[in-house]
């Protein structure tokens, strides 16, 4: 038992790392493998918000400190975000309406993102539209509440599909709004912090090392390799969703 724990901080060591390399925090990640692990259900969903605020908490400053960040960017989202992921904590989504909806969503994002051709955000972007914003932000407050995500893995392609953000600035706002994101998730169910492991400073300590590793990628990689990155990170998720692993 005790080796299976360590093994599972390792693996979540990794995949902080990949995923904190493009401005996420890894909760889907952190989900994916507690599954893998015979973790129970109950302990997961509190497990992955509690070690992705720790590590968005983290990834924010580094990325707002190397100036990958824009609020201009990120304040519509959240005012749409907050109070509907604080609404759907509170709420339960049928998995078999979810997973393979959501999943097929982030497997087309990787294709498009790990597909040669540039993106239009990598040489123009522009500010989102602020109502746009905030609906965009409400729908993906929504689905970071009900599965106990930080949304960022909703929001980095849209930024970078519609031209809202160059990727590295999308990095960093990605990172803030999970932050927000999760927090207002935890506390719209707190109830589910009964069921924290007694394993979670293991795991903190683990996603946390894997974060600073992480953001150091990702505030020095080239442009193309955060894209390429991303569209790793979504596919890896959009396969777990579906089943495939």
């Amino acid at each position: 038992m005790i080796e299976a724990q360590w093994l599972l901080a390792l693996c979540m060591f990794l995949g902080a790392i990949l995923y904190t390399s493009v401005g996420h925090a890894g909760a889907s990640a952190y989900i994916a493998l507690m599954a893998l692990f015979g973790v129970p259900p109950a302990t997961m969903r509190p497990t992955a918000l509690t070690l992705n605020i720790l590590v968005a908490t983290l990834t924010s400053g580094r990325y707002i400190h190397a100036g990958a960040y824009r609020w201009r960017t990120l304040w519509p989202f959240l005012i749409g975000a907050l109070p509907m992921a604080f609404i759907g904590g509170a709420l339960q989504l049928p998995g078999h309406i979810y997973r393979p909806l959501v999943g097929t969503v982030r497997l087309l994002s990787a294709a498009r993102l790990l597909w040669p051709t540039e993106l239009k955000a990598a040489t123009q972007w522009r500010d989102p539209p602020i109502i746009g914003g905030i609906l965009a932000g409400a729908a993906i407050g929504m689905l970071s509440g009900l599965t106990g995500t930080g949304g960022g893995i909703f929001l980095s392609p849209l930024l970078l599909f519609l031209g809202w953000s160059e990727p590295r600035s999308a990095s960093g706002v990605a990172a803030v709004f999970i932050l927000c994101n999760s927090v207002a998730g935890l506390l719209g169910n707190l109830t589910i912090l009964q069921h924290l492991p007694p394993d979670l400073p293991l795991f903190a300590g683990a996603t946390l090392a894997g974060a600073l590793v992480g953001t150091t990628l990702g505030i020095r990689l080239a442009i193309p390799g955060i894209l390429k990155a991303l569209g790793l990170v979504l596919a890896i998720a959009g396969l777990k969703l579906i089943g495939v692993y």
